[in-house]
């Protein structure tokens, strides 16, 4: 049985990840601080925790032994949580990854997925394509673009198997701790509250479920793809005012909407091309956002966030 570990796992993309590869037949060792994960989402699974910060490379030197590849999670994930400390998103997300990077070499780890985003893109025109040149705007897409780098570096350098896939705007369960518009929307219609919209709604995101970005993930683990990134998302532009109203007609109730200030660092429209991804990797998205959103309204609705 191969063993994956999983930094990031008690996350949200990470307790959804960790379930998919226990059934998939992986053995499975979670790295986590908790700083923002959450011990209740791997209650019961038979896995292995590492507890501690992807900093510290005694932690992460013990955490890689022993693997036949390292999914790489765990970050800062906030635009504006990264404006307002640019130090510690580079020492989180830059820093981590290449403390990450480097223990795998050294461990003879031969596999490296890294999670990025469509960040490092920034003023880039969509659809967000692999081709694109970056030009990030936040310091968090600064960030995740230092550590796309360095994976690519590690495999130039010294042939680690690395691949990096940009996911778009993702939501799903498992997200009630998180900071994405899904999850804050749906705290807020479960509390009678306003949602609040940054702009005038019209921006527009890529909204993929967590499932099918899981599915993805694996499919990176196993390719013999490396060297290279992928554009994860549905190839769909939504606004995020159709998103509020998709979001009332699965919850059957009727939302207030707030408006305030365009916040620094918000990108004003973003979707993905994925068809590098569908060639490539073998794998499309198959979860329209009307059903996503639905197993994310039940989750909530289940689980009292």
């Amino acid at each position: 049985m191969k063993k994956v570990l999983v930094t990031g796992g008690a996350g949200f993309i990470g307790a959804n990840l960790v379930r998919q590869l226990l059934a998939a037949g992986y053995a499975v060792r979670v790295l986590d601080n908790f700083a923002t994960g959450q011990r209740r989402y791997l209650a019961g699974l038979p896995i292995e925790l590492v507890e501690g910060n992807i900093l510290d490379r005694k932690v992460v030197d013990t955490a890689v032994r022993h693997v036949s590849g390292v999914i790489h999670l765990a970050a800062q994930t906030s635009v504006p949580d990264s404006v307002a400390d640019p130090l510690y998103d580079c020492q989180q997300n830059v820093l981590g990854t290449l403390n990450l990077l480097e223990a795998c070499r050294q461990a003879g780890v031969p596999r490296f997925v890294f999670a990025s985003s469509n960040a490092p893109l920034g003023r880039q025109l969509p659809p967000a394509h692999e081709e694109q040149a970056p030009l990030p705007i936040s310091p968090y897409g600064a960030s995740k673009l230092a550590g796309e780098g360095y994976c690519l570096a590690y495999h130039g350098s010294w042939g680690l198997g690395t691949i990096v896939l940009r996911f778009a705007n993702l939501y799903g369960p498992f997200s009630g701790h998180t900071k994405g518009v899904v999850s804050l929307f749906y705290q807020a219609i479960m509390e009678k509250r306003p949602l609040t919209i940054y702009g005038d709604g019209q921006q527009t995101r890529d909204f993929i479920y967590v499932g099918d970005l899981c599915r993805a993930i694996q499919l990176g683990l196993e390719s013999d793809i490396s060297g290279e990134l992928f554009q994860i998302a549905t190839g769909t532009e939504t606004t995020v005012l159709e998103l509020t109203e998709q979001m009332a007609a699965v919850t059957g109730q009727a939302v207030q909407v707030d408006h305030a200030s365009v916040r620094i660092g918000d990108i004003g429209q973003n979707y993905s091309a994925v068809s590098k991804a569908e060639k490539q990797l073998g794998w499309r998205p198959t979860t329209t956002l009307a059903a996503g959103l639905t197993e994310t309204w039940q989750w909530f609705q289940a689980n009292q966030v």
